[in-house]
């Protein structure tokens, strides 16, 4: 069966413009609502499991207030809810949303001239059937050398400061830094198109 939006409703479980313009890109209808999790509850060691079970959580707080407020999904479509989540990986090491100014400018300067990677997952849950299904998706990304004054305007700017591991790479800035994107930029940007539809024909 084809994915369309006309035979089930969808509802993205994220306040990213970013991941809103992806889906959008891809064609869909979406109502919007976030969740307020403590992501630093949810430890994992391993990377590929940590961007799952963000995701997951996520969703089962959405799926929670849905509940609370009696929005039972009693159409004939189902409803489907994607939540996603990004982490950065860079030497082993697994990065969140910088802490303030000063770690933002440390790991673009750890950036400058190395390299990073990107795990996004994607979690899609059909609330009419109960099936609930988490993958992730890796991207390698190179970097030439950063300039200092580069870093300190984005720093600035302040949008690394929102970002996962203060990692952007289509921001006009740092785009001409990128050297090379082993994946796609928009699993970088925080929702895997690919990984997205195959998860959405999977839940109808």
């Amino acid at each position: 069966m084809e994915a369309n939006s006309s035979s089930f409703k969808i509802i993205l479980g994220s306040s990213s413009v970013a991941r809103r313009k992806i889906l959008s890109e891809m064609g869909y209808e979406f109502t919007i609502m976030s969740a307020d999790i403590d992501e630093k509850a949810i430890r994992k060691e391993k990377p590929e499991e940590l961007v799952v079970a963000l995701a997951e959580a996520k969703a089962e707080a959405i799926i929670s207030n849905l509940q609370k407020n009696h929005r039972r999904e009693e159409e004939a479509d189902p409803t489907i809810l994607i939540a996603a989540d990004t982490v950065v990986i860079y030497e082993g090491v697994i990065r969140e949303k910088p802490a303030g100014k000063e770690e933002a400018r440390q790991f673009m300067k750890d950036y400058s001239g190395g390299h990073a990677a990107t795990l996004g997952s994607v979690f899609v849950t059909n609330l009419k059937t109960g099936f609930r299904k988490g993958e992730w998706d890796r991207v390698e990304i190179f970097f030439h050398e950063i300039p200092d004054e580069v870093i300190d305007k984005l720093v600035e700017e302040g949008n690394v400061l929102n970002v996962a591991g203060g990692l952007i790479i289509e921001h006009p800035l740092i785009l001409p830094y990128v050297k090379k994107v082993v994946g796609t930029t928009d699993s970088v940007m925080g929702l895997p198109k690919a990984l997205t539809e195959k998860l959405l024909k999977e839940a109808i």
